[in-house]
């Protein structure tokens, strides 16, 4: 296969890696921001009941505080934009790992320059969607490690001031 070709699969498979790496992340993330707003909506339902019980001048600051906290946990989660970026890294792994299998497939006979552009086009447009910003260091570094010695994308190389160890950059070089 030509070396472009096996090239542009290694960064393929290195994104669709890393992306399903963050998209982990950032399911726990909502995960645990979800969990706070179950346990408020529960105590707001107990509050409710006992409202009905009760003096209700009494039960209005515990509701404020519980409304407050429901409404903080929210609106840091939308800030973030956790269940986008979830549903950002998932399709961008599906993609990746597409495109890494539609270049397994080609025959080496087959391969042209007009088919290894295109590839590499797809590549280049599905990498610009990537948030690299929104991925953990340590899940940048664990791809590095496991794609030691092949080809991996330029924002891991080290030229995005993340720093490899010696021994992986020496094989490099």
């Amino acid at each position: 296969m030509d070396e472009r070709c096996v090239r542009l699969l290694d960064k393929c498979e290195a994104m669709s890696l890393l992306c399903s790496k963050a998209t982990s992340y950032w399911s726990l993330l909502k995960f645990i921001f979800q969990l706070p707003l179950i346990f408020t909506s529960a105590i707001m339902c107990v509050l409710n009941a006992l409202e009905n019980e009760t003096d209700k001048n009494t039960m209005k600051i515990p509701n404020i505080v519980v409304n407050g906290v429901s409404v903080m946990v929210l609106s840091i989660s939308n800030q973030l934009k956790v269940p986008e970026k979830v549903e950002l890294f998932k399709n961008l792994s599906n993609q990746f790992l597409l495109l890494a299998h539609s270049i397994e497939a080609l025959e080496p006979e087959n391969i042209t320059r007009d088919i290894i552009n295109s590839s590499t086009e797809k590549y280049d447009i599905l990498l610009q969607q990537c948030l690299f910003e929104d991925i953990p260091k340590r899940y940048k570094m664990e791809v590095i490690k496991a794609f030691e010695g092949r080809a991996v994308p330029l924002q891991l190389n080290g030229a995005s001031g993340l720093v490899r160890p010696p021994h992986v950059f020496s094989q490099i070089v």
